[in-house]
């Protein structure tokens, strides 16, 4: 399997290399000059680079230029979750340094360790996708590692900062409505149905645990050996303590399937559209089977998934429309907020999570 690898830095994210390698050359004690800066490409989210310097390699994470939502971009808090999770949660990165001083590249940042491996990202050439079996194996201990996650021990003191589990599933609702309304460019139907849905329909018990909330395909690091088993989990910057079936609801509203509609898979966030993916159904039924959690309210958590990814899509959106970003790639982004309030109709209209069309 091809590892990911960084490529040249978009136009208009560059960082400030020379204020960079000074900075750098204090905090590691070291001659940093002889630096150099790559980009990862295919985060929608805050923004990472490859920093070489000394023989060495590093990763540093960002936010998006021109970001509004400080609370999706705290460099500081993903910075202690990962401190956290260091001795508790093999396949969390390990954190290295984190700079708060703005004028080193125009922002806080933080470095953690490189992990090279495979990461299974929509849109990948046919020729470079794992064999059906492959995915089988992946999908089990893509499940595995989510329940891994979800077991970990939250009532630790380090995690308090992160733990407000009374009313985490209202607070969530009501925040993406919040965002959603602050990013809005287009009236959306389906949007609109599915928020008066959400609000109506709270589940009335929650269950409480450490939840990555962005936990997907392209945020996984596989072994790049025939095994392809995960190495490590990417992305924390929305990692907090609550409902972990919210966390479920995030990864089945980025599970487009193959038996969905042509216009659903052309969304193609994710590579769970190939030969050997489950159905978002059965994905749930080794959820239950490995959690031994009550799946019973599933369908709500679904519906959150899909409105939350909407708002998601939305907020990028309106960075692109209002030119904090040329990336071209955002251009259509209105589109996909549209059809995931189709898609979240249907699942209201149907009461069931495939087989929506």
């Amino acid at each position: 399997m091809k590892l990911d690898v960084p490529t040249k830095i978009r136009n208009g994210e560059d960082l400030d290399n020379d204020r960079l390698s000074e900075y750098l050359s204090r905090k590691f004690n070291s001659n940093c000059s002889e630096i150099e800066v790559l980009q990862f490409p295919s985060g929608y989210s805050n923004l990472t680079y490859l920093i070489k310097f000394n023989e060495s390699e590093y990763v540093l994470r960002r936010p998006p230029f021109g970001a509004k939502v400080k609370s999706g971009h705290d460099m500081s808090r993903e910075y202690k979750i990962l401190s956290i999770l260091k001795n508790k949660f093999s396949k969390a990165p390990k954190p290295i340094l984190f700079c708060d001083d703005e004028k080193v590249i125009g922002s806080p940042f933080y470095i953690m360790e490189r992990i090279e491996g495979v990461i299974l990202r929509g849109g990948m050439p046919k020729n470079e996708l794992p064999e059906p079996n492959k995915i089988k194996d992946i999908v089990y201990d893509f499940v595995s590692t989510m329940t891994e996650l979800h077991s970990i021990d939250c009532n630790n003191p380090e995690f308090s900062n992160f733990a407000r589990p009374e009313g985490y599933v209202k607070r969530q609702v009501e925040g993406w409505i919040y965002r959603y309304e602050k990013s809005k460019t287009n009236n959306y139907d389906g949007i609109e149905k599915t928020i008066k849905w959400l609000s109506n329909n709270y589940p009335t018990k929650n269950q409480t645990s450490l939840i990555h909330n962005d936990y997907k395909y392209d945020n996984l690091v596989l072994n790049a050996d025939d095994n392809l088993k995960i190495k490590a989990v990417l992305d924390w910057e929305m990692a907090t303590v609550g409902d972990p079936l919210m966390d479920l609801g995030t990864t089945l509203g980025y599970w487009i399937h193959q038996s969905d509609p042509d216009f659903i898979k052309s969304i193609n966030l994710n590579l769970t559209t190939t030969d050997g993916n489950p159905k978002r159904g059965e994905l749930i039924e080794l959820y239950a089977l490995k959690s031994k959690r009550d799946l019973s309210n599933i369908l709500f958590y679904f519906i959150f998934g899909l409105f939350k990814i909407a708002v998601i899509v939305q907020q990028i959106f309106l960075r692109y429309s209002k030119g904090f970003t040329n990336d071209t790639r955002f251009s259509q982004l209105n589109k996909i907020v549209e059809l995931y309030g189709i898609m979240s109709s249907q699942a209201i209209d149907k009461k069931k999570v495939d087989d929506l069309f």
